[in-house]
């Protein structure tokens, strides 16, 4: 697959054609001869023909589905649960209840700075488009080559993870339920129970958008029902800094994923304005939910080497807590099955957005407008994906550790970038419009507007440059083992697949795919 290419249509949602600015080029011709009449009812298309884009796909969504959305996709409260362990083992609760608090901060930050960007172009192509679009024409092209294989290896290993926690789940609620019994969780049992959780994925995304809409809708309360639901029943490093350090990526895992609704940014109505709300919204509710579960976890771990030991045995230690604390393993397992249905319909969510990234095509299914080829592939790629686990688990887990790396990395470029055309004044202030019909020029890279939406001066830029920074922090210690001292089986071995890929798309660009990749596609002119 290559990105941008004539032989393949649209990938990673593909937007307009990037080009190298000079006087003839068909953007500027475009921005100076041509403007596009906007209409109060008719926004939505005319900011995807602003970009380039065709409106192809029905917007169904609206604020309170998409917050239900991208609420299910982050999995906050449920995740907490699930990735305490390296936490718990390095800094302790004090290292879990302090880095979740600076990674709220932080992941609000960058948020805050994607959704000024989501304001300007909101397009299913988030970081890629949006690096096109601020990059040095100089640089324009290969930036937006790397973050679209950053952005798309990112939620395509994240589809691989939602289905592998859920198939684990599953598993440690039947040792849960059965102690004494002969069953011993193998990894074949994972692979399938993951593909049959990834095919309901499937099926669900392949209905209708309007349909998929209602379905978020619902998920949106079984989020915040079921938080209380689980509430209710609950009632060595070398030094501790490193400790609290190495602990800290995983902990972010719990808030990473908020994009989400960027990448559906063209089935939502007003997106330009819900879409920023939908992220920020998001982070606020989804960061409550999580600290408030986070604090009533360490307040029952009684016995955290029991909890602890119970990963070997159950997957996950809030197996133990639960039981701990309701005092049946009947009961625990019904509060376990809340998160498992929340994590089953996160993987809606999360192949949603996976699929928008790796679109392939615009398919279409039953007459509605669904990148269905993409969604199919993303399938594919999961199932052969999990096959990882049949001979290493440890790659698997290289694996998983990539979604945070990749998904930093892709905001550390797209918010840098953004702090750089805003300190240069690149920035023009918002092209604000009376009711009725105005007059929109076609975006220019080099003559760029801000939306809507956006943090007012000078907390922006402030705001701008504490993003870059909790960024890279995050980046740099997503590489670290969680473990001391470290051995082949402990160690993280996501720096070497995040290398290996990062490495292979350079090497491949400045081989064959520079002489093809002119940036995201242009489909209307």
């Amino acid at each position: 697959m290559e990105f941008g290419t004539t032989a393949t249509v649209e990938t990673a949602a593909g937007e307009l054609e990037s080009h190298k600015p000079n006087p003839m080029s068909p953007m500027r011709q475009q921005a100076k001869f041509s403007d596009i009449d906007v209409n109060d009812e008719d926004d939505d298309d005319a900011h995807l023909q602003r970009l380039g884009k065709r409106p192809l796909l029905n917007r169904s969504f609206g604020f309170m589905s998409i917050l239900g959305f991208s609420c299910s996709a982050l999995l906050s409260w449920e995740g907490v649960l699930v990735t305490s362990v390296p936490g718990l083992l390095n800094g302790g609760p004090a290292g879990v209840i302090w880095g979740f608090l600076l990674n709220w901060i932080g992941t609000m930050s960058v948020y805050a700075a994607m959704a000024e960007l989501a304001s300007i172009a909101p397009t299913a192509g988030g970081q890629y488009h949006w690096v096109s679009m601020l990059a040095p024409a100089r640089c324009r092209n290969f930036l937006a080559y790397i973050t679209a294989w950053l952005t798309v290896t990112a939620w395509q290993a994240m589809a691989v993870s939602t289905g592998y926690i859920v198939a684990t789940l599953l598993q440690g609620m039947v040792v849960l339920v059965q102690p004494t019994s002969s069953y011993i969780p193998e990894s074949w049992h994972t692979i399938l129970i993951l593909w049959a959780a990834m095919v309901f994925a499937v099926v669900m995304n392949s209905t209708t958008s309007r349909a998929l809409a209602r379905f978020e809708g619902l998920v949106l309360v079984l989020h915040l029902a079921g938080f209380f639901c689980v509430l209710v029943p609950l009632g060595g490093w070398s030094g501790q800094g490193l400790s609290f350090l190495v602990g800290f990526p995983t902990v972010a895992t719990a808030l990473v994923g908020a994009d989400c609704a960027v990448h559906m940014a063209e089935e939502i109505q007003c997106a330009a304005l819900v879409v920023p709300r939908a992220l920020m919204y998001t982070i606020f509710i989804n960061g409550s939910l999580a600290f408030a579960m986070i604090i009533a976890l360490m307040f029952c771990l009684d016995d955290l080497p029991s909890a602890l030991a119970a990963a070997e045995t159950m997957f996950y230690p809030f197996l133990q807590v639960f039981l701990t604390a309701v005092g049946s393993a009947t009961g625990a397992c019904i509060v376990a099955g809340v998160i498992l249905a929340v994590g089953l319909a996160s993987s809606v969510s999360v192949y949603a957005s996976a699929s928008r990234m790796l679109w392939f095509s615009t398919s279409t299914w039953s007459g509605n407008s669904l990148p269905v080829t993409a969604i199919v592939a993303t399938l594919t790629t999961t199932m052969l994906l999990s096959l990882i686990a049949l001979g290493s688990k440890v790659a698997l887990s290289a694996l998983l550790s990539l979604v945070i790396a990749a998904l930093s990395s892709s905001y550390l470029l797209v918010c840098s970038l953004l702090l750089w055309r805003r300190t240069t004044g690149a920035m023009q202030p918002h092209i604000s419009g009376s009711a009725g019909t105005r007059r929109v020029p076609v975006l220019d890279p080099d003559d760029l507007s801000w939306g809507v939406w956006r943090v007012p001066e000078p907390l922006g830029t402030i705001n701008n440059v504490f993003a870059v920074l909790y960024s890279a922090f995050l980046l740099f210690w997503s590489f670290w083992p969680q473990t001391d001292p470290t051995a082949p089986e402990t160690a993280n071995w996501s720096v070497l697949v995040f290398g290996a890929v990062v490495v292979f798309r350079v090497l491949w660009y400045v081989v064959r795919a520079k002489r093809h990749f002119k940036g995201p596609i242009r489909e209307t002119s």
